[in-house]
């Protein structure tokens, strides 16, 4: 299927690794122009030289998306360079366990601007380049918003946040033929998933736990899978499909988990 992406500026935060990397990857196979926004310079040009050694078109911007200026000049910089706006990526952030008995306000804050406030701001200062373009928005999200985790309060609620900013920004934005969509994550394999295990007390025992409660196939979702969805999602081939919350999970949060 041509997703029909050739050419377009499709801005992906958090692009140089995990999630986000497989989706600007994904996107540059099919021919389209990932801006890879990110706080660290020489991760995003590894990324950027990764993708144009298998021949597709990458740039970056350096960007540390907590500071709300920082957002606007990322979005500027890719205006001056190409000259308009075709997609937007909201994927940047993680799970950082903030809860409720170990947090505080600083910290719920802090998390919430990491997690959450530069997705209204990144889409707030792209909308006018996105509304010439009748552009696509894919905000990625996390099961924590239905599911809940436990100790991670501060990131529950910013995937609630971006789940409602979904279905928001889906009507608001129905008079300028933008599409608004979501893909939430659940278990999927990334380093920052990597660097958590390894904190636990039996990392093998404790993924084979996880993976027997997912549904298909008793496995992970790959990046890749997450990135297939998001290229789809944000491409022409899905033009009559707005205000959706994708589940990209082998059915782990709405599938029955006594299924044998």
């Amino acid at each position: 299927m041509d997703l029909q992406l050739r050419n377009k500026i499709i801005i992906v935060t958090g692009g140089a690794r995990g999630i986000g990397k497989g989706i600007a990857t994904v996107l540059a196979g099919e021919g389209a122009i990932a801006v890879i926004v990110s706080r660290t310079g020489a991760e995003n040009m590894a990324t950027v030289k990764e993708i144009e050694l298998i021949g597709g078109k990458a740039f970056q911007v350096e960007a540390d998306l907590t500071v709300p200026f920082a957002c606007e000049r990322a979005v500027n910089e890719v205006i001056m360079k190409c000259g308009r706006i075709d997609g937007l990526v909201n994927n940047a952030g993680e799970n950082d366990g903030v809860g409720l008995l170990n947090g505080n306000y600083e910290n719920f804050m802090r998390s919430l601007h990491k997690n959450l406030v530069h997705y209204y701001l990144m889409t707030h200062f792209a909308l006018p380049e996105l509304i010439k373009s009748k552009g696509s928005i894919l905000n990625i999200s996390s099961k924590t918003a239905d599911t809940g985790q436990g100790g991670t309060s501060a990131y529950a609620a910013a995937n609630g946040g971006r789940n409602a900013l979904t279905r928001e920004w889906a009507v608001e934005l129905l008079p300028y033929g933008i599409r608004v969509n979501a893909i939430a994550v659940a278990e999927c394999w990334t380093p920052l998933y990597e660097r958590w295990i390894k904190t636990v007390e039996d990392p093998e025992k404790k993924r084979k736990e996880i993976c027997d409660h997912i549904p298909l196939g008793k496995r992970m979702t790959t990046v890749h899978e997450i990135a297939n969805t998001a290229a789809f999602l944000l491409s022409p081939a899905s033009s009559h499909t707005t205000g959706q919350i994708t589940y990209v999970d082998g059915g782990y949060v709405h599938l029955d988990r006594a299924l044998s």
